[in-house]
């Protein structure tokens, strides 16, 4: 990371400032002292999904799923790896559409597996269906750039 960054833990959702020439991967939340980046996705209820999406300075990938849908628990493990490769330029989260109608409402979401790819607190892509590991890193970074 070039500059400081707000970064919202995955833990407690408050916002962090994150210094210039600090490793992100080791950075610890400033308010519940956790890791700011796990290697996980984030299971986001509307709260920690609202504030994950226009807080952070970094991209947010979400994973729209349900927990009936056979695509989205093929893409989970996917997904997960997926975490593991990004973090931390990108923070990634999970939203279960059938806990959450409301949310998935309010983006349009017909159809699951979704993911919705947010930069700066806009929504910047979105594609459907279930993806390998490989796909979702290189469609992530595809749509971003230069992200690498």
């Amino acid at each position: 990371m070039e500059k400081d960054h707000e970064i919202v833990c995955p833990h407690c959702a408050a916002v962090n400032r994150l210094k210039q020439g600090h490793a992100a991967d080791a950075a610890k939340c400033g308010k519940c002292v956790q890791a700011l980046f796990q290697g996980h996705p984030v299971e986001a209820a509307p709260a920690m999904f609202d504030k994950q999406i226009a807080r952070n300075a970094i991209p947010v990938l979400v994973d729209v799923w349900a927990p009936w849908c056979g695509p989205c628990r093929m893409m989970a493990p996917a997904f997960e790896e997926a975490a593991r490769v990004m973090e931390p330029q990108v923070r990634l989260i999970k939203l279960n559409s059938e806990d959450h109608p409301d949310v998935a409402g309010r983006f349009g979401i017909r159809g699951i597996p979704t993911m919705l790819l947010f930069d700066k607190g806009r929504e910047i892509a979105r594609v459907s269906g279930a993806m390998t590991t490989r796909q979702i890193v290189d469609w992530t970074r595809g749509q971003l750039g230069t992200l690498s």
